[in-house]
């Protein structure tokens, strides 16, 4: 049996158990629960497609059943192009009936009224999706692709077809489909009727694009907001590469004290850093009480505005641009280096002209990423903004405020996503027809140079004030924890950290008997679940946009770009708008919580990823594929392991994101399923902040300790030999390619 008629052989046995072995629609007590085994072929509830079929008036799915059974048909015939346009009719068809049914068909009957009057009433109605329906679903999407390779596309390399297929199935479900959502809501009545006034006065709403700031007054939502970004987009950049040059081409001390450093910001919820600025720089802060004693300088309220925010914003996304960047600055030749040198280029010259060119890509990328967390932050303009509101802020009160108007919160939804993807064209202009290639298959003997003089003393005037700065905002987190209460008894105390994480034994067994312990097991299953899965999916979409050409790979990166760019506060609105019915119903589930760190964090992977890839010649994977190796085993083992940084990086990010975000998380939880955030939230809205951030430095330790564990996982990229244990007259024989030893 040769490859393609394998392939078919198993998603047909797959199409197979999802029609027999499976629950056919969602239950109530999840999937998981495995009660659905013993009632599978005596329960309607639980039962699979064909029982539902025979017994429980759903004939509708033989449908399926028979597009399953002319796919198998198919599959017997001799591999010609008639076997696969036949495939890829059924297969695509199988696909939209399966989406239709589930829109069309609701738990009372028909969704659509015209269909009830084409059809007649339908007395029988059908729960959302389940197991047995998404499985059948993957598997028509599955021979699409495999038919798709049959007829040459992309070489005929069906883990190449395969993977774009599901991937843009993913994100057609996970990232445009919500947001169409939402902004169908901008020009719908409350009714539901087609009616686009809101959008237009909204649209023209003074408040959103006045340029009074130019004549004195205040500058509309929009304007604020896109200064706002990109301020911070530049200062996180600039200190992001100062620290990654500073930890990659300094003598300074304490190098890994530095890296642990960089990222203490992020992995603190954002309302944390906002509060600890304010009891250090508020009117009764630390630092304002004692330049009042010492000086008489009388407090203001400078901190609650546009300076505050960006303060804040610059400590908080720091860490990311850093992360974009350290691999980037890793990852610059030596060799280019010592040649610029031997032409007599002084270090400046050197690294202006070869260096810092070569670093492009990562620096882009930064500033890119800056830029849409600074327009999509929601909890450091909550906690600091005041009266000067951004466009995150008011499409949370347009939500959940007085309000309630989801036509416009829908509106400066648009026009958020307007600034970012402006901000991607842009970037795609300055990099587009440059290489910035510097890895190869040959070996790389050289080292770094050393960064000129001023350079230095620069990197160490932004470095280390900064990182004593950062040092001061997380000593007044983790002594709050410590304080009775803040500002008005500072005596010490355990109480917080033992009303939250106590531990009694009762009757011989332990029991997690404080009030933090549910939400802290249930956020950490759920970030370790979430975090790989990001990594994955966005460094094989990075790989695919970078090493593959396919039709549409612009617009595939747009739509990756919708989720990180609109606001967390309109993914989760637009999260239950759209999986509150069926055919997904999934609100109130790990699944949605799951499905939105994924797609919410995966464009840091997939921009760290292409930043990382475009430093690997693409004569890699032509010396793989020459070899007889395939596109997977290419993938795997020449690519993946030159990528250690971008995937240690893609770990970092989504793990820390899953257990600090706030704005979307706090329209997704549920009783069952409730996260550390919005448990912190509902703590410091009942003025319990001694828990709330005794509850916060446990979640840092922890994550501290996970992440040194991801980075032991993952190892260090090395593109560079260390001799100086080799004697001279030895080390030039036993030079060998690192890249051909321990990549192919």
């Amino acid at each position: 049996m040769n490859a393609n008629n394998r392939r078919l052989v198993i998603a047909l046995a797959l199409g197979a158990v999802a029609l027999t072995l499976l629950p056919w629609y969602s239950l109530e007590n999840g999937f998981f629960d495995f009660s659905w085994l013993l009632t599978l072929w005596r329960d309607e509830a639980s039962a699979p497609a064909l029982w539902q079929i025979l017994l429980y008036s759903h004939p509708w799915l033989g449908v399926i059943v028979a597009l399953l059974a002319l796919a198998a048909l198919c599959g017997l015939m001799q591999r010609s192009g008639r076997r696969s346009g036949l495939l890829l009719v059924i297969s695509g068809t199988g696909v939209l009936f399966m989406v239709l049914e589930g829109h069309a068909i609701g738990y009372s009957g028909w969704n659509w009224q015209w269909l009830e009057g084409l059809f007649g009433t339908l007395t029988q109605g059908q729960p959302a999706m389940g197991a047995g329906a998404l499985l059948m679903l993957t598997v028509f999407l599955l021979l699409f692709a495999f038919a798709l390779a049959e007829r040459g596309a992309l070489r005929g390399d069906a883990f190449v077809v395969a993977a774009i297929v599901l991937l843009v199935a993913l994100v057609t479900t996970f990232v445009l489909y919500p947001v169409i959502s939402l902004f169908i809501v901008s020009v719908q009545d409350v009714d539901g009727s087609f009616r686009p006034d809101g959008l237009i006065n909204n649209m023209r709403d003074p408040s959103i694009w006045s340029l009074a700031c130019f004549v004195g007054g205040n500058c509309g939502t929009a304007w604020r907001t896109l200064a706002l970004a990109l301020m911070t987009a530049t200062g996180s950049t600039l200190l992001g590469l100062a620290f990654a040059l500073a930890a990659t081409r300094t003598a300074l001390p304490y190098k890994k004290a530095l890296r642990l450093l960089t990222i203490l910001p992020i992995i603190t919820p954002p309302f944390v850093i906002g509060l600890a600025l304010i009891l250090l720089f508020g009117r009764s802060g630390v630092v304002t009480a004692q330049l009042a004693a010492l000086f008489g300088i009388e407090p203001g309220r400078w901190l609650y505005g546009m300076t505050g925010i960006w303060i804040a914003q610059v400590l908080s996304f720091t860490p990311v641009a850093f992360m974009v960047l350290i691999g980037v600055v890793e990852g610059v030749s030596p060799s280019l280096e010592e040649a610029s040198q031997t032409l007599r280029a002084n270090r400046w010259r050197t690294f202006s002209r070869v260096s810092l060119p070569l670093m492009a890509p990562g620096l882009a990328n930064a500033f890119l990423i800056s830029f849409i967390e600074s327009m999509a932050d929601f909890g450091n303009p909550m906690v600091l903004g005041g009266s000067h509101g951004v466009l995150s802020t008011e499409i949370f009160f347009s939500v959940v405020g007085a309000q309630n108007d989801p036509s416009r919160a829908a509106v400066l939804a648009m026009i958020l996503l307007g600034f970012t993807l402006c901000a991607f064209i842009i970037q795609r202009l300055w990099l587009s027809g440059k290489s910035f290639a510097t890895v190869t298959g040959k070996g790389d003997g050289g080292r770094h140079t050393t960064l000129p003089k001023p350079l230095r003393a620069g990197i160490y005037g932004m470095v280390i004030p900064w990182g004593l700065f950062t040092l001061v905002v997380y000593g007044m987190i983790m002594v709050g924890g410590f304080v009775q209460s803040w500002g008005l008894d500072n005596s010490l105390t355990l109480d917080h950290y033992i009303r939250a994480f106590r531990v009694t034994l009762q009757d011989g067994h332990l029991l997690w008997s404080g009030v933090a312990w549910n939400s802290f097991w249930t956020t950490l299953e759920i970030a370790l679940i979430a975090a790989p899965l990001t990594a994955v999916v966005g460094l094989l979409t990075a790989w695919l946009i970078v090493r593959q050409k396919f039709a549409g790979r612009q617009t595939f990166e747009f739509m990756l770009m919708l989720s990180f760019a609109i606001p967390g506060t309109v993914i989760g609105v637009s999260y239950v708008m759209a999986y509150n019915l069926p055919p997904l119903e999934i609100t109130g589930t790990a699944l949605i919580l799951v499905a939105c760190f994924v797609f919410r964090n995966m464009p840091v992977g997939v921009r760290g990823g292409i930043a990382a890839m475009s430093q690997l010649d693409k004569s890699l994977d032509e010396a793989s594929l020459t070899l007889g190796a395939n596109s997977f085993r290419t993938l795997t083992r020449v690519i993946l392991p030159l990528l250690k940084p971008a995937i240690s990086a893609a770990l970092v990010y989504a793990f820390v994101r899953a257990i600090t975000s706030i704005s979307a998380v706090i329209f997704l939880v549920s009783a069952q399923y409730n996260m550390a955030t919005s448990y912190i939230v509902g703590l410091v809205e009942n003025g319990e902040y001694g828990v709330a951030i005794a509850y916060s430095s446990v979640l840092i330790v922890v994550m501290l300790a996970i992440i040194a564990l991801f980075q032991l996982l993952v190892g260090e990229r090395r593109l560079r030999r260390t001799t100086a244990l080799i004697p001279a007259t030895v080390a030039p024989l036993s030079r060998k390619p690192f890249i051909q030893e321990n990549a192919i």
